[in-house]
């Protein structure tokens, strides 16, 4: 990291997630300037220990409206996996109610049709992106499987399939005999399930995020440990205030994830409706080739992805706001939700908690935009599927810069949230 700070660079990025790497390296490829601020650090928030699939068939928003039967649940069942802290009740209410309101027929299918675009050019930028930087072992082309243990739940498991295949999903119908073929090492309980060709999971996120920021800095970004605290429009650009000085750049990129909210609302003067869903995973590093492929269950509603360093077991989702301290019981509540999947059970030993910040709009979409007569851009609220869309974001973000916006942006623009 370094101390010396330009006073006239072209692009500044606030974040140093995998959004803000993977724009920074594209727009560095552009022959510009970059500079990237970020307090903890490359990769050290949702992008170190996101699960780490490319989840390219997720293309449904985050909730539906079985979500006001289970808020009674989500309020008293702290181990729950979908959870709201009552004491954040008051604070999440506008949200949920954002998102209820996106869950009628128009905007849901205005939300499907965002995210499908997003998710079908997924795979191949992060393969343009990969090969670009020389590394495209990072990513495994491999698929993934939903499975299901009680038969009551095959009826919801081939409607899933049949408006996933609807939206244009690949997706295949496994049963139990196809299951134990391509994964001996679950139980006979798991009855089957729909198995996903075109996704695939990284062998270490950390890593590719470490991996990009490297390619970033042979093109001249400048990676600073610093928060940026404050900012204002200048006529021929922005001014962005740190903690230890003053930078002017030409162009302002926000990817702080779930703390972009701020300093949006101070560059542009629009509140964004972002709230945080906080998730939790758990590493188990003497849990190497337990798995070939990422697995989920559909009843027990969590996820294992096979990586370099062990398995990690990931996927609950906590409303609790930015500030309130981890209950890493959550993160040890995956390990209990993981009895009975396997013939033999997981070895905890040497097993980390973890928590992290994934930012969420009510609608599911991102912000992906151009902003103040091109001063400010923006790309953030990705909710689940940061680093599945991480790459078409930093395309998106180049083309923008260089004046040439890639087709289908309308979708994803801050007006959307009004004035």
């Amino acid at each position: 990291m370094s101390d010396h700070l330009s006073v006239d660079v072209d692009v500044a990025v606030v974040g140093a997630g995998i959004i803000g790497v993977a724009c920074a390296l594209q727009l560095a490829r552009q022959g510009l300037r970059v500079q990237v601020f970020d307090p903890d650090g490359v990769g050290q928030g949702a992008s170190f220990g996101n699960a780490g699939h490319l989840a390219t068939e997720q293309v449904f928003p985050i909730a539906d409206f079985s979500i006001l039967k289970r808020l009674p649940a989500m309020l008293l069942d702290p181990m729950g996996p979908l959870r709201l802290d009552w004491t954040y009740l008051p604070q999440a209410t506008p949200w949920f109610l954002r998102l209820l309101l996106n869950l009628r027929a128009a905007p849901f299918a205005r939300t499907v049709a965002g995210l499908r675009a997003l998710n079908e050019a997924s795979l191949s930028a992060w393969q343009r992106t990969l090969q670009a930087i020389g590394r495209p072992e990072l990513l495994r082309e491999d698929g993934s499987l939903l499975a299901y243990e009680q038969a009551q739940s095959r009826p919801a498991l081939l409607a899933l399939q049949a408006r996933m295949a609807a939206q244009g999903v690949p997706v295949d119908y496994w049963d139990a005999a196809a299951v134990r073929a391509a994964l001996p090492t679950l139980s006979d309980g798991i009855r089957g399930g729909l198995f996903f060709p075109a996704t695939g999971h990284f062998i270490d996120p950390y890593r590719v995020v470490g991996e990009l920021a490297h390619a970033a800095q042979a093109l001249g970004v400048v990676f600073h440990q610093r928060r940026v605290v404050d900012g204002h429009l200048l006529p021929d650009g922005v001014a962005l205030r740190f903690d230890g000085g003053v930078l002017r750049a030409r162009q302002v990129l926000l990817a702080c994830g779930a703390h972009s909210a701020a300093l949006t609302a101070r560059l542009t003067g629009r509140r964004v409706p972002l709230d945080t869903e906080r998730g939790y995973h758990l590493m188990l590093p003497r849990e190497q080739g337990r798995l070939p492929f990422a697995v989920t269950s559909f009843e027990r509603r969590f996820i294992m992805t096979p990586m370099q360093d062990g398995l990690r077991l990931a996927g609950t989702v906590e409303f609790a706001g930015l500030n309130k301290p981890a209950n890493m019981a959550r993160a040890w509540q995956l390990q209990r939700l993981s009895e009975g999947l396997f013939r033999d059970e997981l070895n905890l030993e040497g097993a980390s908690p973890w928590m992290g910040m994934r930012p969420s709009l009510p609608d599911s979409l991102p912000v992906i935009d151009q902003v103040e007569q091109g001063r400010v851009l923006l790309a953030f609220g990705h909710q689940h599927l940061g680093l599945t869309q991480a790459a078409i974001t930093a395309e998106h973000i180049a083309g923008l810069v260089r004046g040439q916006a890639l087709p289908g942006l309308a979708a994803y623009r801050l007006a959307r949230f009004g004035g």
